[in-house]
């Protein structure tokens, strides 16, 4: 992972340079692990940034809170790693200047993701200085999976497949929705534990399965993110698993969504249900390398109309690092897909105050159509 992120940095830069951009400074989580090959715990909303400095033709430097230097040390092929503490002569904004070094001219940022004590703190700081966008140079550069990173993604679909089939066993009259939650929670981190070893930069990944659970069942599945409660199932009730924010390995995050329904299905909810597979399953039809993204959401939101329903969802987005890279499966996006893109591909049906049909899988585009990341059955599933 660390000689990847190592030759990711060089061919940044390399495109950086090409752009006419001699300094860029990354301040997204995601951004920093892709080229760094590090990520923490605390971040900005503890006051805390980290930068990746990149010159086009310089070494990179990481500048961290110095209670994160051990950590960061460990995890990066970086050599530089510069620290800055709390409070004193030695805070942020110090170092940062220090390592930026004087009147620099073009400055690379990833604009919509700054966070907004380091944007101020730049505007202010440098007001004759020229800022430039970078995020879609990395962006474009992120498009196209490696087989490493695409194995990577691979056992993290294993993972969410193992969390999928807890939380369906988990199923049943009378149990509160949270009881499932916990099921899948546990047995994603088992699976995830069984990939890692506790040598070398691996020692510092953790297995944890984390975040808030996107669960809801019965009327409730109208709600499309709504979190597991204390509510308990009842008989017939619909319920919705999104592992979107929780399916993750080495810091790749996939999309996986599966309905189920205790005991029993009525006759509409089966409907809706079996309306959203069949919209997914007509997108993944058409995926290729060489299929426009917005013609692959096209094809699913002919069959919500053919049913009667009004496409409410973009069919897709792009995944790796973090949860939305480029391109998306939305009308609008023209881009032409290439072997090595990784989507998560949805269908999904909202009838507001009533219920929801949803199902999503991560895959990966190859030459001649895809494969998927994650496989659970994509029938109806009655617990």
């Amino acid at each position: 992972m660390l000689d990847q992120a190592r030759r990711r940095t060089l061919e940044f830069s390399r495109r950086l340079k090409e752009a006419g951009i001699p300094l860029a400074i990354l301040t997204d989580q995601s951004s920093i692990a892709y080229l760094a090959g590090f990520w923490g715990y605390l971040s900005v909303e503890f006051g805390r940034p980290t930068f990746l400095i990149l010159g086009a033709d310089d070494d990179p430097v990481v500048v961290t809170p110095l209670m994160e230097f051990e950590l960061v040390s460990a995890m990066t092929w970086v050599d530089r790693v510069v620290t800055w503490t709390d409070s004193g002569s030695m805070r942020w904004e110090r170092v940062l200047s220090e390592t930026l070094g004087a009147n620099p001219q073009t400055i690379g940022i990833e604009t919509h993701s700054v966070p907004a004590i380091v944007r101020n703190f730049l505007v202010e700081s440098y007001p004759s200085v020229q800022f430039k966008d970078v995020a879609s140079i990395l962006g474009e550069q992120r498009m196209i999976k490696s087989p490493e990173e695409i194995d990577v993604m691979r056992k993290a679909g294993q993972i969410g497949g193992a969390m999928m089939a807890a939380a369906q066993a988990a199923l049943a009259e009378d149990i509160p929705e949270y009881e499932a939650a916990l099921a899948a929670i546990n047995a994603g981190t088992r699976k995830a534990a069984g990939f890692l070893t506790d040598r070398g930069w691996e020692a510092f990944v953790s297995p944890m399965i984390h975040n808030l659970q996107i669960m809801q069942s019965g009327r409730d599945t109208a709600m499309v993110h709504r979190r597991a409660s204390v509510k308990r199932l009842e008989r017939g009730d619909p319920v919705y698993f999104c592992f979107c924010n929780m399916v993750e390995f080495k810091h790749y995050r996939l999309g996986f969504d599966r309905m189920f329904f205790v005991r029993e299905a009525s006759d509409e909810a089966a409907h809706v249900q079996e309306t959203a597979v069949a919209a997914q399953q007509a997108a993944l039809a058409v995926i290729s390398e060489g299929a426009i993204a917005e013609d692959v959401a096209g094809t699913a939101n002919e069959v919500y109309r053919s049913a009667g329903f009004e496409p409410g969802y973009r069919t897709g987005r792009s995944i790796g690092v973090s949860y939305l890279e480029q391109p998306e499966l939305k009308q609008g996006d023209k881009t032409r897909l290439q072997a090595g893109m990784t989507f998560a591909v949805d269908g999904g049906i909202t009838i507001e105050g009533k219920l929801g049909g949803r199902i999503g899988d991560s895959i990966v585009v190859t030459k001649t159509g895809f494969e998927y990341l994650t496989d659970y059955p994509r029938s109806l599933l009655i617990a």
